[in-house]
């Protein structure tokens, strides 16, 4: 009797210290978790691109997971029409702040293309990213033309 209540104690204090570590710096699932949305200064652009290629018209959503050896930053887009391909997330070169900043760029079509649905007009990109690139970055963020989001550690 004893030994089974001892167990039911030990095991419920274990289980209460989980909801703590859940949601502590410790765990690498919340290392880059809130995202947010910013909306875009047309002057606030200081850099000058070196690609071509226009910023994709919105950031849909960001997301951040790690994986062995750094960490997979996945972008969604929305053009204003469909036909936009060739999407890549493009780092500018410098680390700001701590903010580490890219670039949404997609080709736009070649011939006029439908407006469509959200969903058809939605360009998906992914880019890995080296834990010693990660080393004192705080914020990843990435920009369109109308606005950027933000991961934040």
């Amino acid at each position: 009797m004893r030994a089974s209540v001892f167990a039911i104690l030990s095991l419920s204090l274990v289980l209460a210290g989980c909801a703590t570590v859940r949601e502590s710096r410790i765990n690498p699932m919340n290392w880059f978790g809130n995202t947010q949305d910013e909306t875009m200064d047309q002057t606030a652009q200081a850099e000058v691109p070196q690609d071509p290629r226009p910023l994709v018209n919105q950031i849909v959503s960001l997301q951040v997971d790690r994986a062995p050896g750094g960490a997979v930053i996945r972008a969604v887009g929305l053009p204003p029409t469909q036909g936009y391909f060739a999407g890549e997330l493009i780092p500018r070169q410098t680390i700001q702040d701590g903010v580490l900043t890219y670039d949404f760029r997609v080709v736009p079509p070649i011939e006029r293309a439908a407006v469509g649905t959200q969903a058809s007009r939605e360009v998906v990109v992914g880019r890995f990213v080296t834990d010693q690139r990660l080393a004192g970055v705080r914020v990843i963020r990435v920009v369109g033309q109308q606005n950027a989001q933000t991961a934040r550690r």
